[in-house]
């Protein structure tokens, strides 16, 4: 009688086995999402270059640099909670569509306009449209991917953004060598093919209403004056605007202290990509280890991981001691980014998505607002170790916050359109409490 082969248990089974666990099982619809925003990351260069491209190649100053980005993220602010509107009322596809071949021509304007107030008018018009997208694509997510599933996908599609990132902060620096109005052309492209992807493969995915019957009324409107009532939600939005106010100075404080420094644009790039890099190679193993781990834990770690992280920047003094510094506060961008987004989905009521991932989305733009206008003020009156001071301030205060907001509570109860008792029950049985573990 044969011998039943011994089970494979080896290196190149187990690869793929966790490959197969980590992105198996999502819908097909997903994946084209997914691909729509690594094309539009892979050229994404504008955003992370701008500051040194106003101070370098048009020889404008720090504080009007940061008062440019300090435009784009007004504009930003703006947009969260417009593009969250528009995903609910009008649908998600037309809300990205729109956002997206409008971010395509204010990206090229920017690199076209000369004047500084044409500059200052199109930062905030770009970041408006930018902005105006995200909403829609993080309900899109929620929408089609189940609960069980989101941290996994949220996590999938925060690599997608990085790989792009990777790739676009070290091709930029090389590009830049040869002219800046080459990066802003290149980011137009990448953002129109990522509308074309969207038009051609991504469907509307809105949950549709039932009709309302003596048994089944029609769920709760919800506006935004609802959203700002929800203690803990916007508790998570404060938390999230501290930490996005010291992760913006990876864009904005960090390539002007290294251009004040001698740097190249070349070097800041490349120790800047290494975020993106380390990302690509370690968000999926790092997004496994923490699931069924304590979240407040996680999430508090993560936050003096990027507090410190930044604040270590005061100590460089050479292109290895900066890229130790990038490792740091990347460290903390992985363990919290996905959680966070998988955090508001478990929040937000599934017919008031758009508006809950908007009012989320706010705080990273209004942190593009007002962390760049903060940082210009503390380079141009104390230097850069008054602006790591604080990054580091702010991690802690993040860290103690989770510690609150993630201690034992009931679930808040959001009642479900009636889109069939299957959606509303599976919703409710595969959605774990906020402050689960």
């Amino acid at each position: 009688m044969p011998e039943t082969p011994p089970p494979r248990t080896g290196l190149r089974h187990r690869v793929g086995a966790a490959a197969r666990e980590s992105v198996g099982g999502l819908p097909s619809t997903f994946w084209w999402l997914w691909t729509s925003t690594l094309v539009n990351r892979l050229g994404g260069f504008v955003v992370t270059f701008l500051a040194l491209y106003l101070t370098v190649d048009r020889g404008f100053s720090p504080a009007f640099a940061g008062l440019v980005a300090s435009l784009y993220g007004l504009g930003g602010s703006l947009a969260s909670v417009a593009g969250g509107v528009l995903a609910d009322r009008i649908g998600r596809r037309p809300t990205l569509l729109a956002a997206q071949t409008a971010t395509a021509t204010a990206t090229l304007v920017l690199g076209l306009v000369h004047p500084a107030w044409a500059i200052a008018a199109t930062a905030a018009v770009l970041g408006f449209t930018g902005s105006a997208s995200r909403p829609a694509v993080s309900a899109i997510m929620a929408d089609l991917v189940p609960a069980a599933d989101r941290v996994r996908a949220f996590s999938l599609n925060y690599w997608a953004i990085n790989i792009g990132f990777a790739f676009s902060a070290a091709a930029a620096g090389l590009i830049a060598a040869h002219g800046f109005l080459l990066l802003f052309v290149g980011d137009a492209a990448t953002t129109l093919l990522c509308a074309l992807v969207v038009f051609v493969r991504v469907p509307e995915t809105r949950p549709e209403a039932a009709p309302v019957t003596a048994s089944a009324p029609a769920a709760p409107r919800t506006s935004l004056v609802t959203v700002l009532r929800d203690p803990a939600f916007m508790a998570l939005v404060g938390l999230t605007f501290l930490l996005a106010c010291v992760a913006n100075q990876g864009s904005v404080a960090l390539p002007i202290v290294m251009g004040h420094s001698g740097y190249s644009p070349t070097d800041y790039g490349l120790v800047v990509s290494l975020n993106g890099l380390l990302i690509v190679l370690l968000q999926i193993p790092v997004t496994r280890f923490v699931e069924g781990r304590n979240r407040a834990l996680m999430l508090s770690v993560a936050a003096l991981c990027t507090g410190c992280g930044f604040g270590l920047t005061a100590f460089a003094g050479s292109a290895w001691f900066y890229a130790l510094t990038v490792t740091v506060w990347t460290a903390g961008e992985m363990l919290s980014v996905p959680a966070n987004m998988a955090l508001v989905a478990e929040l937000s009521p599934v017919h008031a998505r758009g508006r809950y991932q908007g009012m989320y989305s706010l705080a990273w733009s209004g942190a593009s607002f007002l962390a760049p206008m903060a940082a210009g003020f503390l380079l141009a009156v104390s230097g850069g170790d008054a602006v790591w001071l604080c990054c580091t301030l702010l991690g802690v205060v993040a860290a103690a916050g989770y510690v609150w907001l993630l201690r034992e509570r009931p679930r808040p109860h959001h009642p479900l359109p009636a889109t069939g008792p299957d959606t509303a029950a599976a919703e409710n049985a595969d959605a774990p409490s906020a402050s689960s573990s």
